[in-house]
């Protein structure tokens, strides 16, 4: 993972968060949590470090994958929660 440009890991919880909550998007992720500042890269820090996946959706098109915490996901969320 990043050092100097890791966001920050209230960010990244709320990421989780917003996943968690309901079904998401690729395209519907992207909107919201892309960002082109260096300093703060959640999505990115997010994937490297293997807390969410993308998986194909029925139609074709990246916009229609489904974003899903994986299990190093969850747990890293619910780890908040205690």
């Amino acid at each position: 993972m990043r050092t100097e440009s890791s966001a920050p890991d209230a960010l990244v919880i709320q990421l989780l968060t917003w996943i968690a909550a309901r079904r998401r998007l690729y395209g519907e992720t992207m909107d919201a949590w892309r960002t082109s500042c260096p300093r703060l890269p959640v999505w990115e820090d997010a994937v490297e470090a293997g807390l969410v996946e993308i998986v194909a959706g029925r139609e074709p098109g990246m916009g229609a994958c489904e974003v899903r915490l994986t299990a190093a996901g969850r747990a890293r969320l619910d780890g908040t929660k205690g």
